[in-house]
């Protein structure tokens, strides 16, 4: 079985994240290719699709925003997330089971007694006026009932796990601030997403309210949204092992998705041993192929798309990529730090740089400066190397 070692690894990543080249895409397909973006922080998928798209512009996001193609949700990893509309419809429900059990991971003993199917009744009926609310103000209107959870614990579970729902805009918009409001996917999509998939699908047991496959009524085993999962993942992130599939979207449960496609794809081997499952024809560019300055957004999944990150960032600095840093790759790697004031992009190297790499880093942090200024400044400084 052919070995892709490191470089070859980060060479696809590259690729397939859209970052080797920028991509003569609209905004909506690159979304839909990059299976969402992470986005906690609102304005970091602008960044990240200005990193990858060769004309990018803020107003088509806010455009998909306001015109409903493109949400903000919670689903892999019960994170916030950019997805397109399609997409969430079709893969919230696959992630139903999941999103259950992370909120009872949190707030197991605050919930012991809840019928969660009870709370979601509840909370659906409080939100079928339509109005946006907050998860503060939907958690009192139910505290009533349960009052002793709390409304941290009460809010959550209603918002991030038993009603799908979508954070509204002005959220998330190009340099717009604005508090969270949710309403129900269905409500803002004028679609229902597709139902929960049977219990044990996606999570490693049983979860409440959420029908056993086993269970009379379940026709079969089959799993098509977890196989076209697959399919995406590794068309977006691949090469990759079943264990970075599971990193990037939470699901415990996806052995029998990678089974029924496996006849559809390849495998390697990395320099640790896994076996690797990828496309066919899917891009594996030659290790050699030069790589550019690229700056990525706090959160980017081109990072934490992976449970072994070593072919994008050192051990070293794994730490960066769960503590919000907005990272630089330099010849395709983790290699600074930086941020953004006063229309100054400041890059804080974790290496010594050539003379053509800062040369690079700068330029590229120019034209960062330039976009996040509206062309008003072209400001961009390298610091020392950290310790």
């Amino acid at each position: 079985m052919t070995v892709l070692d490191t470089r070859a690894l980060n060479r696809a990543t590259l690729a397939r994240q859209l970052l080797l080249d920028r991509a003569d895409l609209p905004v909506l397909d690159a979304v839909a290719h990059l299976c969402g973006f992470q986005a906690q922080e609102p304005q970091e998928p602008f960044i990240g699709l200005w990193s990858r798209l060769s004309a990018f512009a803020p107003a088509q996001l806010d455009d998909l925003l306001t015109g409903r193609h493109v949400v903000r949700t919670h689903l892999m990893r019960r994170t916030v997330h950019l997805l397109t509309a399609d997409d969430v419809l079709a893969w919230r429900g696959r992630h139903d089971a999941m999103l259950r059990q992370r909120v009872l991971g949190t707030y197991r003993r605050e919930l012991e007694g809840v019928d969660l199917e009870e709370l979601a009744a509840a909370g659906r009926a409080v939100m079928a006026d339509g109005e946006p609310r907050s998860m503060p103000e939907l958690a009192r209107a139910v505290a009533g009932r349960w009052p002793e959870p709390g409304p941290r614990p009460l809010g959550e579970m209603l918002v991030a796990a038993l009603i799908p729902m979508v954070q509204l805009p002005p959220r998330g918009l190009w340099r717009t601030k604005g508090g969270v409001r949710n309403v129900p996917l269905a409500t803002w999509l004028g679609r229902e997403p597709a139902p929960p998939a049977p219990n044990g699908a996606g999570t490693g047991g049983p979860v409440p309210g959420v029908p056993a496959a086993s269970d009379p009524g379940v026709p079969d085993a089959s799993d098509p949204v977890g196989e076209a999962l697959v399919r995406r993942y590794l068309a977006a992130f691949g090469p990759a092992a079943s264990a970075d599939l599971r990193a990037w979207c939470g699901l415990a449960g996806l052995p029998r998705a990678v089974a029924a496609v496996r006849e559809e794809l390849v495998s390697f081997r990395d320099e640790r041993g896994r076996e690797l499952l990828d496309l066919p024809e899917a891009p594996r560019p030659d290790p050699g192929t030069p790589a550019p300055v690229r700056f990525l957004p706090a959160f980017d999944n081109a990072i934490l798309g992976y449970q072994d990150r070593g072919r994008i960032i050192d051990d070293a600095h794994r730490g960066l990529s769960v503590a919000g840093e907005r990272v630089v790759l330099v010849d395709g790697r983790v290699a600074a730090t930086w941020k953004a004031a006063d229309g100054t992009v400041t890059v804080f190297p974790l290496r010594r740089f050539s003379r053509a790499e800062r040369t690079a880093v700068g330029e590229e942090g120019e034209a960062l400066a330039a976009f996040l200024s509206d062309g008003e400044s072209r400001r961009a400084e390298i610091g020392p190397e950290q310790d």
